[in-house]
């Protein structure tokens, strides 16, 4: 037991030192030229420092790198948990229709500006896409929390998240379809997932939000383990079934509902670090898997947006696709190495 302890504080060591080192040289990267002594004294000496540098770094870099680590973190916690409620290793954080709920509100803002006849850029009303992205997911929590509250299977639940996401994606391209290119283009941009849009107010929000919600579900580690052990059990163990549902429910999609409404909807994420967790420290203990996937989740997209300002010179590639082919080989290794079932 106490190798077992060691090893896995050495693996937390290990992950968090790669995680710094990220965070450091993701502050570097960018169109304009910051090198890691700026970075130092901007910390420790700011007045050194031209205002425009001063700027360019608290403003896009920082405000970059901070949405990063707190949006990875709240997505693979939220996908994490997902997996666990459902008992399904293809769970994610986007699988009660959250974001489609999200999409939805952003769609009626930027999309529905072609039926009363004004065209809205994405890029100059960030606030009234953020009010409308929560509202939409919010919307969507309170159907979900209904139905979770009379239906006891959970795969029922799954099944009406599904639906859910279908109808609204439906709905999504109707009026797609009705409005004009401009509008189109700013929805589709939305939906490509950017971190370069947040700003540094925007970035330092989300942090009491993400921070306090996956704090309150660690505290539930021993119900959600007993989980794993089949509903049955975790009931005659002392387990509140629904109501550990709802608490589950609420905290993910405030989770999945902040980051997609700042950042747009960053799917693959979430499915893909709890399984990585599980095979670096190899156990389903949620005590050691919370604090883990938000270490691995920020490590995750911090390196989807350095790989998405290197590789393209000329601007910055869509982040969702470069999280998709960052983690989907690796996914696939990890399945074939083991051959056994990761939930």
């Amino acid at each position: 037991m106490k190798t077992r302890s060691l090893e896995n504080t050495v693996k937390f060591i290990v992950i968090s030192i790669v995680w710094i080192g990220l965070v450091l040289f993701d502050l570097t990267v960018g169109t304009n030229h910051i090198s890691l002594g700026n970075i130092v004294d901007y910390i420790f000496s700011p007045e050194q420092l031209s205002s425009s540098t001063i700027f360019t770094i608290k403003e896009f870099r920082l405000a970059r790198v901070i949405t990063a680590v707190v949006a990875g973190a709240a997505l693979a916690v939220s996908g994490l948990l997902m997996q666990t409620i459902f008992r399904n290793p293809l769970a994610g954080p986007y699988v009660l229709g959250i974001s489609n709920g999200a999409g939805l509100g952003v769609a009626i803002v930027v999309l529905g500006g072609s039926l009363w006849g004004f065209s809205r850029s994405i890029e100059t009303s960030n606030w009234v896409i953020l009010l409308a992205s929560g509202v939409g997911a919010a919307a969507v929590l309170m159907l979900i929390l209904a139905v979770s509250m009379r239906v006891k299977d959970v795969l029922s639940i799954l099944i009406v998240g599904i639906l859910i996401s279908g109808v609204v994606a439906s709905i999504v391209s109707v009026m797609q379809f009705f409005s004009n290119d401009v509008n189109v283009k700013s929805y589709v941009v939305w939906t490509m997932g950017s971190l370069d849009a947040v700003s540094f107010a925007e970035s330092i929000l989300l942090i009491p939000i993400c921070l306090a919600v996956i704090l309150i579900l660690y505290f539930f580690s021993k119900p959600l383990n007993l989980m794993l052990l089949g509903e049955s059990f975790a009931l005659t163990m002392g387990v509140n079934i629904k109501m550990l549902r709802i608490i589950i429910f609420t905290g993910v999609s405030l989770l999945t509902g902040a980051v997609t409404a700042f950042c747009g909807p960053l799917g693959f994420l979430g499915l893909a670090v709890p399984h990585i967790s599980r095979w670096i420290f190899n156990t389903s203990n949620h005590f050691v898997l919370i604090p883990s996937s938000v270490i691995l989740g920020a490590v995750f997209l911090l390196c989807g947006d350095i790989l998405s300002h290197v590789l393209y010179a000329g601007g910055v590639l869509p982040i969702n696709a470069i999280i998709s082919i960052l983690g989907a080989p690796f996914i696939v290794w990890i399945v074939l190495k083991n051959q056994r079932t990761i939930i």
